[in-house]
């Protein structure tokens, strides 16, 4: 057998090797995590539950979850052991990290447009666009009201009523 034949099945060999060799490093670093948990410690399960470790067997762990609530889980049921910090970050929204010196982005964009300058008074006029309201227009009367009651009194007899009363 030629070299370009084998060239395939070496190079697939070799990928399931550091395939297998990259997720046994992953599953090392995991059981070191476990092994290294302490009681008091803030950890998610793999179900995405936060609690503090309140004591750690061999297989086991006794999980605080609130007041009065302990819950054994599997050692391997523990997803990630979390800092203080960040337990606290997100179980119960403390920031301790916050620099004084960033720059501190609002929520909303009312702080980009206000200016120091005090706005002036001339720009509260009102703005004609031409638009006239009913009550604005002068009535007037003259021989155009007439035509305008005869025209509502045939369509009153269009509608199928005679003259007669």
């Amino acid at each position: 057998m030629s070299l370009v034949t084998l060239l395939p099945f070496i190079v697939l060999i070799g990928a399931m090797f550091l395939m297998t060799r990259s997720a046994k490093k992953k599953q090392n670093a995991a059981a070191q995590m476990r092994n290294d948990m302490q009681p008091g410690s803030g950890v998610r399960t793999i179900g995405g539950m936060y609690a503090t470790v309140k004591e750690v067997n061999e297989d086991t762990v006794l999980l605080d979850a609130g007041p009065g609530v302990d819950l054994l889980f599997a050692k391997n049921a523990i997803g990630a052991v979390l800092s203080d910090d960040e337990y606290n970050r997100l179980v119960h929204g403390i920031e301790h990290d916050l620099k004084d010196d960033e720059a501190v982005v609002p929520d909303d964009a009312s702080s980009l447009t206000e200016t120091d300058e005090p706005a002036d008074d001339s720009d509260d006029k009102p703005i004609d666009l031409g638009k006239k309201d009913a009550a604005d227009e002068p009535v007037e009367e003259s021989a155009d009201a007439e035509p305008k009651k005869a025209d509502q009194a045939d369509l009153k007899k269009s509608d199928g009523e005679s003259d007669a009363k």
